[in-house]
Order: C-alpha cells, then sequence, then structure tokens
C-alpha cells in the first residue's frame, strides 16, 4: 500500500509547479515540450538543434553526456565537453537543458552546468543516488523504472523529496512486456493514475516507450490528450546518423510539425501550448 507523504496530494486541487527558469515551468496550464538528441555529439549539432527547435513552441533542450549503455564499448558520452556545450547553446537560445547523472560523482559537475538533472529508468531505484539528489538544488526528471509499479515509481519520487528536494517531476517511459514490436509498452493509464495521486508535474516520453519513429507522433499526441504535462521527445540533426537510439530520433523538422500538430490537442483540454521566447542567439563559443 502506497504510504508516501510528501509525494501524495493532500486535497484534489493539490498541484506542485517545478521552475526550469524564468520563462519555463512544469505543472502549470501549459505543455512543455522539451527536445533534442539522445547523445550530445558536438557543438555544431547542438547549435543546429537549438537554432531550429527555438522557433516552435519548444521550451527546453536534451541531450545526454553520460550514457547509460547496455554494451561497455558503445560510446559513453562527451562528458563535462557535453556540458559546456549543452550550457552554451542555454545561454544563446534561452532554452533550459536537462541531462542524465547516473552516480554521485555527476550530481555536482552537472548541476553547475544544467537546469534539470534527469534519472534513467535504469537509476529508478538506486536510492543512494535519489538521497543525493534530494540535496543537489536542482530539479530532477524521475523516469519509470523498466519494470516499475506505481508505487515502486512514487516512492523513488519520496526519497527525492523525503532528502529536501520538493522539484521532483515524474516522467512515463514505457515499461517492459512480452511484446517485441514496440520498445516498451507506453503506459499511459499511469499518467492518469499518477496526476489522481501525487500533485507533481508528470511528463511521457514516447521515444523510449516506442523505439520507432514513426509511432512517436500519436503516443505525443494521446498523452497529451490524457493530461500529460509535457514531453520530452528525441530528435536529431540525421537521426539516422545518431550515435544512439537513432530508430526512434525524429528529424528537426518533424519534431517541429509534430508540436504544432498538438496545439488543438492541448486546447481541448484546457491547456496552452505556448511559443518558446526567441533569443537572439550570441556568438558561436569553440569548444
Amino acid at each position: 500500500m502506497l504510504d508516501a507523504r510528501l509525494v501524495m496530494k493532500s486535497h484534489p486541487n493539490h498541484r506542485t509547479v517545478v521552475r526550469l527558469s524564468e520563462q519555463v515551468a512544469i505543472g502549470g496550464d501549459d505543455v512543455i515540450m522539451i527536445g533534442g538528441p539522445c547523445t550530445v555529439e558536438g557543438a555544431d549539432q547542438m547549435e543546429q538543434v537549438a537554432r531550429q527547435l527555438s522557433t516552435a513552441p519548444i521550451h527546453a533542450l536534451r541531450g545526454g553526456v553520460y550514457k547509460p549503455r547496455t554494451s561497455p564499448y558503445s560510446f559513453q558520452g562527451m562528458g563535462v565537453d557535453g556540458l559546456r556545450v549543452l550550457a552554451d547553446v542555454r545561454s544563446r537560445y534561452g532554452m533550459p537543458v536537462v541531462t542524465e547523472v547516473m552516480s554521485i560523482a555527476q550530481i555536482e559537475p552537472v548541476a553547475a552546468y544544467a537546469d534539470m538533472l534527469q534519472i534513467g529508468s535504469r537509476n529508478m531505484q538506486n536510492f543512494e543516488l535519489l538521497k543525493a539528489l534530494g540535496q543537489a538544488g536542482k530539479p530532477v526528471l524521475l523516469k519509470r523504472g523498466l519494470s516499475a509499479t506505481i508505487e515502486e515509481f512514487v516512492m523513488a519520487a519520496e526519497y527525492i523529496m523525503a532528502h529536501g528536494n520538493p522539484d521532483v517531476v515524474l516522467c512515463e517511459r514505457g515499461i517492459r512486456s512480452f511484446d517485441t514490436y514496440t520498445r516498451n509498452v507506453l503506459d499511459l493509464g499511469a499518467v492518469v493514475a499518477l496526476r489522481q495521486l501525487t500533485h507533481l508535474p508528470v511528463i511521457v516520453d514516447p521515444s523510449h516507450a516506442a523505439g520507432k519513429r514513426e509511432l512517436i507522433a500519436d503516443l505525443a499526441r494521446a498523452a497529451v490528450a490524457c493530461g500529460a504535462d509535457g514531453l520530452i521527445i528525441e530528435c536529431h540533426p540525421e537521426p539516422d546518423q545518431s550515435v544512439s537510439d537513432a530508430r526512434q530520433a525524429l528529424s528537426l523538422e518533424a519534431m517541429v510539425d509534430l508540436v504544432h500538430s498538438l496545439e488543438p490537442i492541448a486546447r481541448a483540454v484546457g491547456r496552452t501550448l505556448s511559443k518558446h521566447t526567441v533569443v537572439e542567439p550570441k556568438e558561436l563559443v569553440a569548444v
């Protein structure tokens, strides 16, 4: 039985808004869009991403610099150099950035550069890491574990909050099943349940749920229709050339088109999809 105290609603209208910047907050009336590549590959790549996405109703950038890979021989990310790339595009385009931490040692450098720290599905029950994130002083995006129940997911968020951090956003990204056609099974029922049980914002990652780019748009639209507070979607200037998760990456053009298609759905469920405030980009800094 769920016995969480900090995560659960105290009354039906109890809602938390998690602020990433002065302009971007998750959990209010606006459906927040987060887009970018699975992995930061370099300054030129992220320049293309930020330049194109900043013209659409896309509010924040994602990009991994510390990558949990199934094979130890796969690219593990750019590390601190990648963080500097993210910080550069953030400062020039005015878009907050989200990136993953995999260990306690990574919290300090990531928190110095990023606006939100992501906990991937493999680390949802890394309790020592969750405790440390409670003291990180930055918002946390907590992804549901591959096989986690709703109760386990909620209790993972409780660990972060119980150690001092109230700014937690939950992310449904699909759970494993016997079916191999999709990478995972997107549990939109969990999105509805979490919004009824907790006061925390709930966003959806259709990219990792589907694993196939042609399924992402319809899953994204369904997520907004059932009440998700936002979406985090992988996109890349050259999707097939992505060093990680190429099959599920959208092109930048497809990402922009998808976001525009969400606007009438957001309105239909009483939400808004505000356009990103475009900042005149400053000169590119070599990294």
